[in-house]
């Protein structure tokens, strides 16, 4: 059996593939699986560390922007569409994969596109609750279209080929204890993490920098992981320095620009802080951490914020718009849920009812049936 994933540009959309194909190795160990993303984003990272090949191609996004400078870089991304269904079509003919499943990005829709027309089962997966651009153009002749949401089935004009499986996250965040991964990483007390996704946000990084200052005045009251993410990894820490709080020589706080490790040290947290992407919700919620969620203000139909607002309902977030987020009132929150563990524990139970645990075999399956296994 081959197998080719399809996805990029941010963790959210890679991981969910990674997981799904980590599955599907279990279950066919000899299984040939390709990766195919975006060249100059996180899958050049995130794919071979996991043990896969990836090959990269030349992509862009499209432009809102009606001027001559969102027009010449939407004219370029159809350029490199139309290379890359070129390139996509070349490598299906040589790997004769059996299926190509898209986890989401721009980058994904050459692929889908390429093997759509070469007549090779596609499988297309939705994190969000509102279809993307992507997903909404490969959903029209994918074989199967799959979704986290229940509310997201009336969005698609062909139902019938939609199914409800949550959100893939990998075992990792299932399986992985407090205790061990507290003591493969030597911390004890309160933990508290925040990442604000794979580039970062630059008024979120401000903001904690910020709130280091705070959490020195008060000695440090737990240890704190942060990722800046690509774009803050430089300037980030720089703040914090021109802050007065010298972070290299503190033991108490750990700035990098990246998370690695995340299910190990997402199950060593007591909180979270972070965005509300699909992926982070569903690994949040897999690992049971109680989440302070800070939805992004700029993504298309707002839709983190209706992601966080799920769990915020169900009374395993609370959630807090980046406009109101200021230093003070992120570290006020952060203190009050490290003081009551019976809300902790609350917020724990309520996070592993809203999330389907079984999300990674139920894709699995429906991979199998398109592959006549």
């Amino acid at each position: 059996m081959t197998l080719i994933f399809t996805c990029g540009g941010t963790a959210g959309h890679i991981n969910p593939a990674i997981a799904v194909a980590n599955a599907m190795r279990e279950r066919y160990p000899e299984c040939r699986i390709l990766f195919i993303g975006a060249k100059g984003h996180m899958e050049e990272k995130l794919v071979p560390q996991a043990g896969y090949e990836v090959i990269c191609l030349l992509a862009s996004g499209l432009s809102r922007r009606l001027n001559p400078a969102g027009l010449k870089q939407n004219l370029y991304a159809f350029k490199c569409v139309l290379n890359a269904v070129k390139a996509c079509r070349r490598i299906f003919r040589e790997e004769k994969p059996d299926a190509v499943i898209g986890t989401g990005g721009y980058a994904s829709f050459p692929a889908l596109f390429a093997a759509q027309r070469m007549g090779i089962p596609t499988c297309v997966h939705e994190a969000n609750a509102l279809p993307g651009v992507t997903t909404r153009m490969a959903a029209k002749r994918a074989s199967r279209v799959l979704v986290a949401f229940d509310e997201s089935v009336q969005y698609y004009p062909h139902p019938d080929k939609v199914e409800v499986v949550g959100m893939p996250v990998r075992r990792e965040f299932l399986f992985e204890t407090r205790e061990s991964a507290r003591a493969e990483l030597g911390l004890s007390g309160p933990v508290v993490v925040s990442a604000f996704g794979s580039q970062g946000a630059k008024v979120m990084n401000e903001t904690v920098a910020d709130m280091m200052v705070l959490e020195q005045k008060d000695g440090f009251p737990f240890h704190h992981i942060h990722a800046t993410g690509s774009f803050g990894k430089e300037w980030m820490p720089r703040r914090v320095e021109e802050n007065g709080v010298n972070w290299r020589g503190c033991p108490a706080l750990d700035i990098r620009e990246y998370i690695y490790n995340m299910p190990q040290v997402l199950a060593a947290a007591d909180v979270v802080v972070g965005r509300a992407g699909s992926a982070t919700c569903n690994e949040i919620g897999a690992a049971g951490i109680p989440c302070i969620l800070i939805p992004s203000p700029n993504v298309t139909n707002n839709h983190q914020e209706k992601n966080a607002r799920v769990l915020e309902k169900c009374g395993g977030a609370v959630v807090l718009l980046e406009r109101d987020c200021t230093p003070e009132k992120l570290y006020g929150l952060i203190r009050e849920l490290l003081a009551n563990e019976d809300r902790r524990k609350e917020m724990k139970r309520n996070l592993h009812s809203q999330i389907k645990l079984d999300s990674t075999d139920r894709i699995c399956d429906i991979v199998q049936q398109l592959c006549g296994k």
